[in-house]
């Protein structure tokens, strides 16, 4: 008996141990959801891909630096009449094996104001690239803030939802007790069952707004809809939250002016512009390079001549006239000879050439390419100091509107609970009133709906508290959490 007493206690504590574990691996943190995001969402892992590309071109931009060296080779037949390349001779009919290499360098001596400025300017729009990164991080963690205090909001609303249904289905059972003892009329009765259906009814409500919210943090996480998603209801201070007060919309602005990465990354690309144009104004500079060739072929046709013999004479068509009347044959000896061919390597070192090269490329007239291209880097230029004054005025604008409403809030909320405050003691009172029958089920259904929709004011007066406080908190660059 105790061995089986001492095995159920410990499945026991096992399942409780699964069944918590599996409840906290379900239950999420406002800080766990914003980590998830910034790690799992499409947009941030594109922004990563960007940054990644400027890296390339950054780096590949620096490359180019260094000297070009290239070497190529071909191996061929040939046929019928062609130019032997070892010999330059023509050869007709026959075919023959050939083989050529060759490599070449070349090095820019003079003309770096395109490719510096163009590797600085690669390195401003990489900077951009991070920045914008960074500013979509923030983004998305503001986002996520967004709709995990939406969902809590739903969730506090189907709290007060189920505390009105179950106050108005207690309230209905008493009601039926007085009924049956001849204490209140069957018309009381009527009026809390139709109360009681329309607390449910709101009560379905709320909870239909909950489950769209935590499908909405569920896309917003790149998360599997199928799997269990419980929100950490956090004990939030509001007293603590509204430090903000004593800053003014302009020290807010100037410190989001100084960590924001819309206004860097806007910053950056102007500098980028700015260089793209000197690289451009540096395509119209004549530019100086040094050159170096090696090469050297090989053919079947060529051989080395090792001995001759005469062999005899033959008339080569030629005449030389001796009388008017008479003229003479030409003959040249005939010879027979004997070759030997010429091996690979000693082709290749007989053949062997080089070349070195000094080379000046004065742009004249290209279809005035480069003075269009100058033209155009100006109104990028131009376009870029336009953006960055654009995210600067919208920067301060957005940060004003959000110092207002936060401040609104706080205002709004502090109302919302002295109304819930008032409202829960007139509802005391309406309660006992109406348990000693002093008023009338109207009166007392009036006063529990002003407490229901006082409470729903305050809860939804909290949690955009709690949003306009965390906007701030994006603003000045503080970590979003509850």
């Amino acid at each position: 008996m105790r061995r089986i007493f001492f095995v159920a206690s410990v499945l026991s504590y096992l399942l409780v141990s699964q069944a918590s574990v599996a409840q906290d691996n379900n239950t999420w943190s406002l800080q766990r959801a914003v980590q998830y995001a910034l790690d799992h969402n499409i947009s941030i892992q594109q922004s990563v891909l960007n940054e990644r590309l400027a890296k390339l071109t950054l780096q590949q931009s620096r490359l180019s630096q260094i000297p070009n060296i290239n070497g190529s080779g071909s191996y061929g037949r040939s046929f019928g009449r062609s130019v032997d390349p070892t010999t330059n001779q023509f050869v007709n009919g026959n075919s023959y094996d050939f083989l050529s290499i060759s490599g070449s360098a070349d090095v820019l001596l003079f003309g770096w104001f395109q490719r510096r400025n163009n590797i600085t300017r690669n390195r401003y729009n990489l900077e951009a690239t991070k920045a914008d990164l960074d500013q979509l991080r923030d983004d998305v963690s503001l986002n996520v803030a967004t709709g995990y205090l939406r969902a809590l909001l739903a969730k506090e609303q189907i709290r007060v939802s189920e505390k009105q249904v179950e106050l108005s289905r207690a309230q209905l059972d008493q009601t039926l007790k007085f009924a049956d003892a001849g204490r209140v009329p069957e018309l009381n009765v009527a009026q809390l069952q139709s109360q009681l259906a329309n607390d449910s009814a709101n009560l379905i409500s709320a909870i239909s707004e909950y489950t769209a919210s935590i499908l909405d943090m569920k896309a917003l996480l790149n998360f599997e809809l199928a799997t269990p998603f419980e929100l950490e209801v956090p004990a939030v201070e509001l007293a603590d939250q509204v430090a903000f007060s004593a800053l003014t919309p302009e020290q807010v602005y100037e410190e989001a002016a100084r960590h924001f990465g819309s206004i860097r990354s806007s910053q950056l690309r102007l500098q980028a512009a700015n260089r793209g144009l000197w690289a451009s104004k540096g395509a119209l500079l004549p530019q100086l390079s040094a050159g170096a060739q090696i090469g050297s072929n090989w053919a079947s046709t060529y051989k080395e001549v090792t001995g001759y013999t005469i062999t005899g004479a033959a008339p080569n068509g030629s005449y030389v006239p001796v009388t008017d009347t008479l003229s003479f044959a030409v003959y040249q000896p005939t010879y027979s000879y004997t070759t030997i061919d010429i091996p690979l390597n000693k082709q290749l070192d007989n053949n062997f050439r080089q070349t070195i090269s000094l080379n000046v490329n004065i742009p004249l007239f290209n279809g005035w390419q480069a003075q269009t291209a100058v033209k155009q880097a100006k109104i990028n230029v131009q376009q870029q100091e336009l953006n960055k004054y654009q995210a600067a005025l919208k920067l301060k604008q957005d940060v004003y509107k959000a110092c207002n409403e936060a401040r609104n809030s706080i205002q709004k909320y502090y109302a919302a609970r002295r109304a819930a405050e008032a409202a829960q003691r007139a509802f005391d009172f309406a309660q006992k009133r109406y348990d000693l029958g002093l008023t009338n089920t109207i009166e007392y259904l009036t006063t529990q709906n002003t407490l229901y929709s006082s409470e729903s004011r305050l809860a939804s007066a909290k949690y955009d508290l709690l949003f306009k406080l965390k906007v701030i908190d994006y603003y000045l660059g503080k970590e979003i959490k509850l």
